[in-house]
């Protein structure tokens, strides 16, 4: 739900839906990223601040620079605060704009993979570590080598590997790249030309570096073909999030500028990912990010808005619904303030 379609709503009553209720109030996040560790519900957003930038593409707005994460005991109990985890001060190599963290779990380690601009302007992702879910952090003295763009996110394959997923456009600066390598003469692809896919690289053992060089994936329409440029409403834009379910691969993400959250789903976890539809129609604020996870025997969306805020795109309040699958393997949409869900 764009800035410009927020006029007539009544804020009071969308904070009160169960649907659209904040899972915190006293401060301001998104992007959350959602694990169940050691049978507790873990979340991992970004702190949003008022950092006084006016509304830009490049994102510049979005001046965060600390992560918080928060803890639940079960899906229905209160959402703690566990303090601050990581600040921009604490990482050698970072400037500014912490932005959408991930985390994963290996051999009793927990690793905190994040986004940030190096002084030059450009976007790295790093990784730091803790013997706790929550915190604190130690940061890797310089960033993930071969790393780039924005939105980290790491899925734990049966097997036990880990891969991770990133990439964003415009802001996110993914549209400077091609085959890993940085050119500010690159654009964006337009029209009916091969959109831009996310990137996907194997870690390494010791989940501190890849193992692999990243490659590019494809998202593709039911012919096969990679999805059009010019496919706003189905185009990958940023926001990657995996995950499992009845054996098929689940790739979820952000279409941006037409603030859809949709998927596609493949047979491995490089894709190629077949579109399949739309996971959470538009929120209130420009982004919409998002992460599914499975407690207990039911799977949840973790997404933001700026309701809280009152529409203030900057400033955003994580959330939670349920997902719910057909037969086929295909999620209903979420609406997240009219019907609560309705048939793609």
């Amino acid at each position: 739900m764009p800035e410009d379609s927020i006029e007539e709503i009544n804020f009071e009553q969308i904070n009160k839906l169960a649907i659209s209720k904040p899972l915190v109030s006293h401060m301001y996040t998104a992007d959350p990223s959602a694990h169940v560790f050691n049978g507790n519900i873990y979340i991992y957003p970004s702190h949003d601040v008022d950092a006084g930038i006016p509304f830009n593409d490049n994102g510049d707005h979005f001046g965060m620079e600390d992560y918080h994460v928060f803890s639940m005991e079960n899906i229905q109990s209160e959402v703690v605060d566990n303090g601050v985890a990581l600040h921009v001060s604490e990482v050698a190599w970072a400037e500014k704009q912490m932005w959408a963290p991930d985390a994963a779990c290996k051999n009793g380690k927990y690793y905190l993979y994040f986004p940030a601009k190096r002084a030059n302007g450009i976007f790295q992702i790093g990784v730091a570590v803790s013997d706790s879910p929550v915190g604190p952090f130690l940061p890797e003295p310089d960033a993930i080598k071969g790393s780039y763009s924005i939105d980290p996110a790491v899925f734990e394959d049966e097997d036990g590997k880990h891969y991770i997923y990133f990439g964003g456009i415009w802001g996110g600066q993914l549209q400077k790249y091609r085959n890993n390598k940085y050119d500010p003469a690159h654009e964006e692809p337009i029209g009916n030309e091969p959109a831009l896919g996310p990137i996907v690289a194997l870690l390494r053992d010791d989940m501190l570096e890849f193992a692999e060089e990243p490659k590019e994936i494809k998202i593709v329409d039911k012919n096969g073909e990679t999805l059009a440029a010019n496919d706003n409403n189905r185009r990958f834009f940023e926001a990657s999030w995996v995950h499992k379910y009845n054996n098929k691969y689940y790739f979820s993400y952000s279409t941006g500028d037409t603030h859809f959250i949709c998927y596609a789903i493949g047979d491995n976890p490089y894709g190629p990912f077949t579109y399949q539809g739309k996971i959470l129609n538009p929120v209130i604020g420009w982004t919409s990010h998002h992460s599914i996870c499975k407690v207990d025997n039911d799977w949840y969306l973790f997404y933001h808005d700026s309701s809280l805020s009152k529409g203030v795109t900057h400033l955003r309040s994580m959330k939670m619904t349920k997902i719910d699958y057909l037969e086929d393997g295909t999620i209903v949409t979420i609406d997240p303030y009219g019907i609560r869900r309705m048939i793609d």
